[in-house]
């Protein structure tokens, strides 16, 4: 069985009405080869249209936006999207936007990226964290009442880019039953960038274990945003990652968590 979130990428320097287009374009686009393609995937919002697919022999394929841009700093935007099928919004990318702003400053969330946090929960849109700064990270605490995600981001105490995760984050997220995806990019993998085997995927998810969050750790990869390290460049050696885990004494369990049971159980309890 196979489940990916497809995210539509709002570039930073598409604001207002050129992000809007930029998002139904790319929506439009996401229907049209679910049609195409609907003998081997299907379109999906919630856990029970997911396991509907896998039942059929298809590809659960979930609509997830990268780049908050994509509301145009119009709260209405918000349940538009969701009725788009959109089931996870990144708040921004790298730089600013109308929420707030990435890992370039250290400005937190606007007074409408509180709002849109509230919104996205009432809407039943998954709030994801990653790219978001320390301080707009801090707001995300202050004003979510719900389990959010981040959907590709690493350990900082393993690898220090300022992309990647604080202990105190990552414990708090735990706390809270967050999902913490793990990013396959070399530069949030290892300090340099120069990823030499799968042992710099594990360190990191050695050390989520540590932290406790072995129910919230899942795969993140970033297959379309970056390039990956060899051990890493194709679903093929991903899938390779769970046996393995099992060699360096993970669980079946743990493992298993890893692969898909984590996301599914959080998905059952906060994807309405």
């Amino acid at each position: 069985h196979w489940a990916q979130f497809f995210a539509v990428f709002v570039p930073d320097e598409l604001r207002g009405e050129k992000a809007i287009r930029f998002f139904d374009d790319a929506c439009a686009n996401f229907d049209r080869q679910m049609r195409k393609f609907a003998d081997l995937v299907s379109p999906c919002r919630n856990v029970a249209d997911m396991e509907r697919a896998w039942a059929a022999g298809k590809t659960a394929a979930f609509l997830s936006v990268e780049n908050g841009s994509a509301f145009a700093g119009d709260l209405s935007r918000i349940g538009k999207t969701k009725r788009q099928g959109v089931c996870a919004v990144t708040l921004t990318w790298n730089g600013e936007n109308e929420l707030g702003s990435g890992n370039v400053t250290d400005r937190g969330l606007t007074d409408f990226g509180r709002a849109a946090v509230r919104e996205m929960e009432r809407c039943g849109i998954l709030i994801d964290v990653s790219h978001l700064n320390d301080a707009g990270l801090a707001d995300v605490f202050e004003t979510a009442e719900r389990p959010f995600l981040a959907t590709h981001s690493n350990a900082r105490a393993i690898c220090a880019h300022k992309r990647n995760l604080t202990d105190v984050q990552i414990k708090e997220m735990v706390r809270r039953g967050c999902l913490i995806g793990l990013n396959y990019y070399g530069p949030f993998l290892r300090d340099g960038g120069a990823v030499r085997s799968l042992d710099d995927v594990y360190r990191h998810v050695a050390h989520f274990f540590d932290l406790g969050a072995r129910k919230n750790l899942v795969l993140g990869s970033d297959f379309d945003g970056a390039v990956l390290p060899p051990c890493l460049d194709s679903p093929e050696k991903a899938a390779d990652f769970y046996e393995y885990l099992l060699s360096r004494g993970v669980s079946q369990q743990d493992a298993d968590g890893i692969f898909f049971e984590n996301a599914r159980t959080f998905l059952r309890k906060n994807l309405g």
